[in-house]
């Protein structure tokens, strides 16, 4: 069964930087693309940035591309994401998921507990 755990979350002042992590089991994750998306209260989760498999190919949401980056380490089963230059409007729980190739559509209905950003205007 996959499991992710997503850390690195925390309050920050806007214009600060934090860095995500998204480890994941139970699948060949080197053999995924993997994506982060957000979730606010009331509001569909969305999609934020996606990876292939290989760490070769990006993926951006309009809002944030320029100030995040993601990228992975397929020997730890780790996905990354660092944001820069955050802003109030990029609070939300942070979540990852495998994607369907070259897509930004989550692949597995479970997902993990997400970590919550704040960013403090």
């Amino acid at each position: 069964q996959v499991q992710q755990v997503e850390s690195g979350g925390g309050l920050v002042q806007a214009g600060g930087s934090l860095r995500l992590s998204c480890t994941t089991s139970g699948i060949t994750f080197s053999s995924y693309d993997m994506g982060w998306f957000r979730q606010t209260p009331g509001k569909a989760r969305e999609f934020v940035a996606t990876i292939d498999w290989s760490g070769w190919r990006t993926d951006y949401a309009a809002s944030v591309k320029g100030r995040f980056t993601i990228s992975r380490e397929n020997a730890k089963n780790t996905a990354y994401l660092q944001m820069m230059n955050l802003e109030p409007e990029d609070t939300a729980v942070y979540y990852c998921n495998a994607v369907k190739s070259r897509s930004s559509v989550p692949l597995f209905d479970s997902w993990g507990q997400g970590t919550q950003v704040t960013v403090s205007s």
